[in-house]
């Protein structure tokens, strides 16, 4: 029986564990306890997908990101403030720290209160603006709840994103409604590719500062979709990192709120289901990608046989060296986590996942097509012929898409040229057959000559002897 109670531990480890791929440590950072139970339904749900969250204040002097120089948390909800500032212990330096370390962070903003200069100064190392007087709110006269904003037009009713581009997955997609209370307006700069709007404003939204006395904007920070309500960077070393423009729709009053459009239609909101979607994103629990075994060989083909028949494996895997016009497989496993397990990767018919054997640029960019299929992971494959080219090489997958974790794998490998006893005879080079040609006719022709030459003397007569006296 012993060796039953010893198995309880790693029952219990799978039981609690978190469904994210990076681990279960959340910080919660809220500077009033008396409204985490205004949350009580989003904390519910992160529990229930195995995190262990831990609450403290951004003042506390317990509260450190990091303990022995390793992240002390695996992710990060900032709620946002009601003072100027988050502590010593939340610095913009030791947030840039924590997201270098891999580590996620969400950020919630409100309109009921400035937000603080840190972490607009955070932002703005991002490449995310926010409206400079930090009192604006976001509104929209025709789409809005009639039900809780009325009069002020600040609850803006959107639909879950659809996707905007074919070949980028659409983790937050849905049929539902999100209402929006008094949201903080984001804009994106447009030259970074690490930045993705999630949310984005209906085309008649504007950014208005309630505190001015005219009773529309003159002059608004930004209008229309350029709008982000939600926002999403993912670092160089996949680390994600969303700003979220309104906390209230984390709130319980409006997970299962009924809202009304102008035009009367009644619904509920889905802000639940996105919030979900949210932060399985952020805390990497979808869109997470894997690189299994990476393999290259030196192969023959045999056109008589078709498909992946006619490729055959020549020498062993992954060999340093190479010579030039050598034929080349390169395989490559690769998994996507979905949710609480890896599955295999699937590659949109709109996308490419491509193979560069490069140099300095690259000499080939190949399509990589999938060739087989295991539970967890699918191989991706393609044959070629080297270049003519002798030097250093490198097989390189780059494979960098929004709301997905990056793929940049590289193997270099030497590429030589011929051996003295590897390049074709010279009668295997039909251009070369009129040279050798006359070579022969050259050698034939000498040896005529002196066969003629030899057997060819020419007659002497005979000489008479001298007269005697």
């Amino acid at each position: 029986m012993r060796w039953l109670f010893s198995l309880l531990p790693f029952v219990f480890l799978g039981v609690t564990h978190a469904l994210s791929s990076s681990g279960n440590r959340l910080l919660v950072v809220i500077e009033e306890a008396d409204e985490i139970p205004q949350y009580s339904q989003f904390w519910g749900d992160l529990e229930a997908r195995g995190y262990h969250l831990t609450y403290e204040s951004p003042k506390s002097e317990k509260l450190a990101l990091f303990k022995h120089g390793e992240r002390a948390y695996d992710h990060i909800i900032l709620l946002p403030p009601k003072s100027k500032g988050l502590g010593p212990n939340l610095t913009p330096n030791l947030l840039l720290q924590f997201v270098n370390k891999d580590g996620n962070i969400l950020l919630a903003l409100s309109g009921d209160s400035p937000t603080p200069s840190a972490l607009s100064s955070l932002l703005l190392e991002l490449d995310i603006r926010l409206p400079p007087d930090r009192t604006s709110l976001v509104v929209d006269h025709f789409d809005y709840d009639t039900i809780a904003a009325g009069e002020k037009h600040d609850v803006l009713l959107v639909p879950q994103p659809i996707s905007t581009r074919s070949d980028v997955k659409n983790f937050f997609a849905g049929n539902g409604i999100i209402a929006v209370p008094r949201a903080v307006a984001q804009e994106l700069a447009n030259a970074s590719p690490l930045l993705s709007p999630i949310l984005s404003a209906r085309s008649t939204a504007y950014t208005y500062n309630p505190k001015d006395d005219v009773g529309a904007a003159e002059d608004p920070f930004a209008v229309g979709e350029q709008i982000s309500l939600v926002s999403a960077m993912q670092a160089r070393n996949s680390a994600r990192f969303a700003v979220l423009g309104s906390v209230e729709v984390l709130e319980n009053t409006w997970f299962d709120a009924t809202v009304k459009s102008l035009e009367g239609a009644k619904t509920k909101t889905a802000n639940r289901e996105f919030a979900k979607q949210l932060t399985s994103w952020v805390f990497k629990e979808t869109g997470v990608l894997q690189v299994g075994r990476v393999e290259h060989f030196l192969t023959s083909i045999n056109p008589r046989d078709g498909g992946n028949d006619s490729v055959s494996q020549i020498g062993f895997l992954n060999p340093q060296i190479y010579r030039i016009k050598n034929e080349v497989t390169y395989n490559i496993e690769l998994s996507e986590y979905v949710t609480d397990h890896w599955a295999p990767l699937t590659i949109s018919s709109e996308d490419a996942l491509q193979l560069e054997f490069t140099m300095l640029s690259p000499f080939h960019r190949l399509p990589l097509t999938p060739t087989s299929q295991t539970s967890n992971s699918t191989i991706y494959s393609v044959t070629f012929t080297l270049p003519d080219q002798h030097g250093i090489f490198s097989f390189r997958v780059n494979y960098k898409r929004p709301f997905l974790t990056n793929i940049d794998v590289k193997r270099e490998v030497t590429v030589r040229h011929f051996a003295h006893d590897e390049y074709p005879r010279s009668w295997k080079i039909s251009g070369g057959w009129v040279w050798i040609a006359g070579i022969w006719v050259t050698v034939v022709g000498w040896l005529a000559f002196v066969v003629v030459w030899l057997y060819s003397e020419p007659a002497y007569e005979k000489s008479k002897g001298k007269k005697m006296q």
